[in-house]
């Protein structure tokens, strides 16, 4: 296949995973495994975190109403502490940074895909230059994996969906790609995932 375009997802891909610094925190306060993680997917669109995601929410809004969120599902969450150590663990990682770097160099359009939230340290704004088009969640209104936001990306990259790989770290963000026609890869390990990238694209990143 003659891909155009490589779409990422930012965290948990070209930065350290939240979901990371989310399974750390649950340990250090004995929360049950992926507590936090059924706590957003419970509420949905109407919830919190996804408020959030969408622009509807400030962070300092977010934080007591997510509380409440977690207090509903049974658990006291220092929410404020939570969203420190999400913001602690998302740094770039230097060999995302250097594919992203090699992919425009080789004529391939590259974009960001990513599920955020507007804050006042956004580290999101050191990345933009690094792509062809950002799309954000809280920008469009609209949040992966809903259907609509990655016809927004293809549409800014001018490429079909089967012209472009993505890489996410979610698997329900991943299906929606594939059912667009996308290649896409899960990234656990960046190396790994940067070697599936490699053997779709046709040349090594160095």
């Amino acid at each position: 296949m003659n891909y155009r375009a490589v779409i990422f997802d930012i965290g948990g891909v070209i930065v350290g995973s939240p979901l990371h610094a989310i399974a750390a925190f649950e340990r250090e306060l004995e929360i049950p495994p992926g507590f936090v993680n059924r706590v957003v997917a419970d509420t949905a669109e109407a919830g919190a975190w996804s408020r959030l995601e969408r622009g509807l929410l400030t962070m300092e809004r977010f934080i007591p109403e997510f509380a409440n969120d977690c207090r509903a599902a049974g658990r006291e969450i220092p929410v404020g502490e939570m969203m420190r150590r999400i913001g602690e663990i998302t740094r770039p990682r230097p060999q995302m940074l250097a594919a992203i770097a090699r992919l425009r160099a080789e004529g391939l359009r590259v974009a960001a895909l990513t599920n955020n939230w507007s804050s006042e340290e956004k580290r999101e704004d050191v990345l933009r230059a690094l792509f062809d088009v950002f799309v954000e969640s809280v920008a469009e209104g609209l949040q992966k994996p809903d259907p609509r936001i990655y016809a927004v990306v293809c549409a800014r990259l001018e490429v079909e969906p089967a012209q472009a790989i993505f890489l996410d770290d979610i698997g329900r963000n991943l299906k929606t790609a594939r059912g667009l026609g996308m290649a896409t890869i899960k990234v656990d390990d960046p190396d790994q995932a940067l070697r599936e990238l490699e053997a779709l694209i046709g040349f090594e990143f160095g």
